[in-house]
């Protein structure tokens, strides 16, 4: 787990300008927020990294099945 951390740690880095203090209160966080979570370490990095940019998954956009799409669309 210690190398996904300073994987995230080093990409949140080289995103935002941190002090030394701030750099070890998000080392803090992400030790935290991933040390109950399971997986690979590239999974855990990605997961850290969403964690500290704030990431809020957004909605998915419903898609339009082929079967109901409007066949009127080209002037036929």
């Amino acid at each position: 787990m210690q190398a996904a951390i300073d994987r995230v740690m080093q990409s949140y880095g080289m995103m935002v300008n941190l002090t030394p203090a701030q750099e070890a209160e998000a080392r803090e966080k992400v030790t935290n927020f991933l040390k109950d979570k399971g997986g690979d370490e590239h999974h855990l990095a990605v997961e850290g990294l969403k964690y500290l940019l704030g990431h809020v998954p957004k909605p998915r956009r419903r898609t339009a099945h082929l079967s109901t799409a409007s066949s009127s669309c080209c002037g036929s």
